[in-house]
């Protein structure tokens, strides 16, 4: 998408008052979102438009943004292949497939990720033990995510 198309999109949000615009042509995909709120003396802040390009199914996703990591435990983090929905059961109310302190094998299943109506099982690309789980049930994640870790 050329950059020329892009400003204008960006300037269309900022003038309709709409709070966010998803657009996809062909391959690529462009979710701009203007953000709201006031300032501590109650002056509305001007709109600050967000433009996030999305990879369509297939694409290589671009590189998360460095974050602050939070502290978690020492160990291997297992992070989120996909953006979906992460699960730790197969079935609501069935048996989580891991606790925290289980011992697992590589390639034992940790957990499905709902992406598009499809289950995805997440196994473990390292014996150990699993020492901290970081997302919680039924909560969306991102690609690059950290879900477990594991020592």
């Amino acid at each position: 998408m050329d950059l020329r198309k892009l400003k204008t999109l960006i300037e269309l949000v900022e003038t309709s008052g709409i709070a966010e615009l998803e657009i996809q042509e062909g391959e690529e995909r462009v979710r701009i979102t203007r953000a709201h709120g006031a300032g501590a003396n109650g002056v509305p802040i001007a709109a600050i438009p967000q433009v996030v390009t999305i990879p369509a199914a297939g694409a290589p996703a671009p590189p998360a943004p460095a974050e602050a990591p939070a502290p978690v435990a020492e160990g291997h983090v297992v992070k989120s292949p996909m953006v979906g929905t992460f699960y730790r059961a197969a079935t609501p109310g069935a048996k989580p497939f891991v606790e925290v302190g289980d011992s697992v094998l590589e390639g034992q299943a940790l957990c499905i990720i709902e992406a598009m109506k499809l289950m995805n099982e997440i196994e473990a690309d390292k014996t150990g033990v699993v020492k901290a789980i970081l997302t919680e049930n039924g909560q969306p994640v991102e690609f690059g995510q950290p879900l477990f870790v594991i020592a």
